[in-house]
């Protein structure tokens, strides 16, 4: 064998070593555990044959604890990119079957590489999660590398499009960088994440507490609103990811690419004719209202199972990528509330960063009353969704399909805070509160004074519905553009936005605003 062929050798035995990452064993404990390998992973993730890795002979550079009779090439972490639907992406896979997936000083470089390349090059970031954590026997060098990639986390935020796919434990300081994120998906059952494990919990606080009820997908679903997405499987969590991709831009300078579509511009909605209960307390389901007006009755709905009195998700409109907010009457009669309000701003400002319309449909009798909600600061949560409105300069459209009342018609991207295209149903009503409320203050006096009361505040409230449980005051106003039958909506809407696409709106020049945090 020649010197040559010597190197070559050399060079396909290390390669091979990399790819093999913690041996047959480890990779067979990994898929006993329902779980795929890394390299397994990014090949489901990115389009065929597109995969070109970077760094895959990376090693770390630890002596201590013996760590130097052990050195597998890659470091545990797979990075590169490749493209989903034709379009580059970059992305890393944490590979646990190497030192356990944990985070040592060029592992991390190695993910600080890959942010690094996605941002000079404007392209999305996915990052596959599976990690026991900080490298122990590297101390504060494990420490270093994660706070670098905080920081590009930070800088890429609003740029770039970053998605985090947790698919195993993530815990301590791991969990900040899917945190920063912009979308976080669990598997069920397999990924975990936490501050503090069970353990610590129980010496520190004496709690008693599973792995899954702390940290599980559910959990995070439905209590914590961490995560955006809950997915069966490895692989159902990846096509996840292909499908939330391909509805989003590259970049912050560019536009979500456009999907022609069969449905006609034209079709008549007739199912939301009669959607709105003529009972004004009667709940039904917005998400009719969405699926009925967007193009093929296509709708991901985010957080779906968190702060459920609110739906947030995306949607195609005459092909072009929307981002829709809705308050959902079936949960606590689509009043806001702080986890409503958080959920809706930051949907909100993430559609602003990425030149991503937003239709509103509205149908909000407030926000919701309580002493815990008031102590838990509604105040200041209710202004997130405020400011992310005021502050959106994309396209806004806006239906007011039923109640409209108080400060929460305020903020859901009324005229006032610039929205660009308000219409209503029929079926609206706008007013500072309901009938029977507002009766009850402003004519007090007459109703007690009254030979029969209750038949004066029958009267009386009949009066104010008749005045304000219509839309035609505000119309009248020119707070709203328009009063449609609600088998209009998908037409209307489809024309405003192409007339919208185009829309520029300068600010004041600033560094940042100060969202009330």
């Amino acid at each position: 064998m020649g010197a040559e062929d010597a190197r070559v050798s050399e060079l396909r035995r290390r390669k091979a070593q990399a790819v093999a990452g913690g041996g047959q064993a480890r990779v067979s404990a990994q898929h006993s555990k329902g779980k795929l390998t890394a390299r397994e992973r990014i090949e489901l993730l990115l389009d065929d044959d597109s995969f070109m890795e970077i760094d895959p002979l990376v090693e770390h550079r630890c002596r201590d604890f013996d760590m130097d009779r052990n050195v597998i090439p890659g470091d545990g972490v797979v990075c590169g990119h490749g493209t989903i639907g034709g379009r580059t992406v970059y992305c890393f896979a944490q590979d646990f079957t190497v030192y356990g997936g944990s985070l040592g000083e060029m592992h991390g470089l190695k993910i600080c590489k890959v942010l690094d390349m996605a941002l000079k090059t404007g392209s999305p970031v996915i990052g596959l999660n599976d990690s026991g954590g900080a490298r122990i026997q590297e101390g504060v060098a494990s420490l270093g590398s994660y706070a670098e990639i905080f920081f590009r986390n930070v800088r890429a935020s609003g740029v770039i499009p970053q998605i985090s796919v947790i698919m195993g434990p993530c815990a301590g300081g791991a969990v900040y960088s899917p945190a920063i994120t912009d979308f976080v998906i669990m598997v069920d059952q397999t990924s975990h994440m936490f501050i503090t494990g069970p353990e610590v919990i129980k010496t520190v606080t004496n709690e008693e507490v599973s792995f899954e009820d702390l940290g599980g997908s559910a959990t995070h679903a439905t209590k914590s609103g961490v995560t955006h997405f809950t997915a069966s499987d490895d692989e159902s969590a990846l096509d996840l990811v292909r499908d939330l991709v391909e509805m989003l831009p590259l970049n912050n300078l560019q536009r979500a690419p456009v999907l022609p579509t069969n449905d006609p511009v034209d079709r008549s909605c007739d199912s939301l004719q009669d959607l709105v209960p003529t009972n004004p307390k009667e709940p039904y389901d917005i998400v009719r209202a969405i699926e009925e007006t967007v193009d093929d009755g296509a709708f991901l709905e985010v957080q779906a199972e968190f702060a459920r009195n609110i739906v947030v998700g995306f949607a195609r409109l005459g092909g072009h990528t929307v981002g829709v907010v809705a308050n959902q009457p079936l949960f606590l009669a689509g009043c806001l509330d702080i986890d409503a309000s958080v959920k809706a701003a930051r949907f909100v400002r993430f559609c602003d960063s990425f030149n991503i319309p937003i239709l509103t449909y509205v149908d909000v009798p407030g926000f919701l009353p309580g002493a815990s909600q008031e102590w838990g600061g509604i105040i200041r949560h209710g202004a997130k969704l405020l400011y992310a409105y005021a502050e959106a300069t994309v396209p806004k459209l806006t239906v007011i399909t039923r109640k409209a009342y108080g400060g929460a018609y305020d903020v859901m991207s009324s005229k006032h805070i610039r929205g660009d295209y308000n219409v209503a149903w029929p079926s609206a009503q706008l007013a500072v509160m309901g009938a029977e409320g507002a009766v009850q203050i402003i004519h007090r006096r007459r109703i007690a004074s009254s030979g029969n009361p209750s038949q004066e505040r029958e009267r009386l409230v009949d009066d104010y519905v008749e005045t304000f449980a219509n839309p035609y005051r505000a119309a009248s106003l020119g707070y709203l553009d328009d009063v449609i039958q609600p088998s209009e909506t998908r037409t209307v809407m489809i024309k405003a936005l192409g007339a919208l696409l185009e829309k520029e709106e300068v600010r004041p020049a600033r560094k940042h605003g100060n969202i009330p945090l």
